[in-house]
């Protein structure tokens, strides 16, 4: 029988791994890593009562790690949203012929800007929540698309979801979602049910239902696409 799910390539919203545990009665944890990292540089303990719902786990051994502000690149305190950086033996020397690349990655003191948006706590445990480079910045203030997208899952009648940035001549950028719906629904009533969950530069301002979400073959969002489609609608 299946024993333990382990996840990876992108963030597992807490709720969803919660109810995949329950469902399958297995352990399910993630890991964190790139190859700029040889592959990994946090993983999730093997003991259940160790797992956190939503972490990638703990920084592996003779590893660093911490949080930057995106913008200023000042160190964050626990709890705190930001770029996630790390240092340790076992991060790459650098990209093949690309010296310019790679003064963008690696700092002067050796911390690998991984260009993932996250936070540690207490306890040292790290969440991942999205890309840098699919914030939404909405009127300066950065939402995470894989947040909201996690919240939309856990509306009983919404089977798959995305979210983008949309273009705004007063925000400059509003949260949109993409959903395929289990059952019918309106969207300002999932737009409300939203809303009631998060700060309010968070809601989701826009949303079309759709037959499908595009993805790439290993499942991931192809929120290229969409944001293309989205680019090419006029204001």
């Amino acid at each position: 029988s299946l024993k333990q799910i382990n996840s990876g390539a992108a963030p597992l919203d807490e709720n969803l791994q919660r109810a995949c545990a329950e469902r399958l009665k297995c352990l399910v944890t993630q890991g964190y890593g790139m190859t700029e990292t040889s592959l990994a540089c946090h993983a999730t303990p093997q003991d259940p009562a160790r797992v956190r719902s939503g972490a990638v786990g703990l920084t592996l051994t003779n590893m660093e790690s911490k949080v930057v502000d995106v913008v200023t690149g000042a160190e964050l305190g626990v709890g705190e949203r930001g770029e996630i950086c790390v240092r340790g033996p076992n991060i790459m020397r650098g990209y093949w012929n690309d010296p310019e690349a790679t003064a963008r990655t690696i700092d002067r003191e050796g911390w690998l800007h991984t260009g993932d948006v996250g936070h540690g706590d207490a306890d040292g445990y790290f969440y991942v929540v999205d890309r840098v480079k699919e914030l939404i910045k909405y009127k300066g203030m950065q939402v995470a698309p894989a947040e909201l997208e996690g919240l939309l899952l856990s509306h009983p009648a919404v089977a798959d979801a995305a979210v983008i940035p949309s273009p705004d001549e007063e925000a400059g950028e509003v949260p949109k979602a993409f959903v395929v719906l289990r059952q019918p629904v309106p969207p300002a009533e999932l737009m409300d049910w939203i809303a009631a969950r998060v700060a309010p530069h968070k809601k989701i301002r826009r949303l079309a239902v759709v037959d499908a979400i595009p993805k790439s073959a290993s499942g991931k969002i192809l929120r290229r696409v969409l944001v293309e489609q989205e680019r090419a609608r006029p204001l």
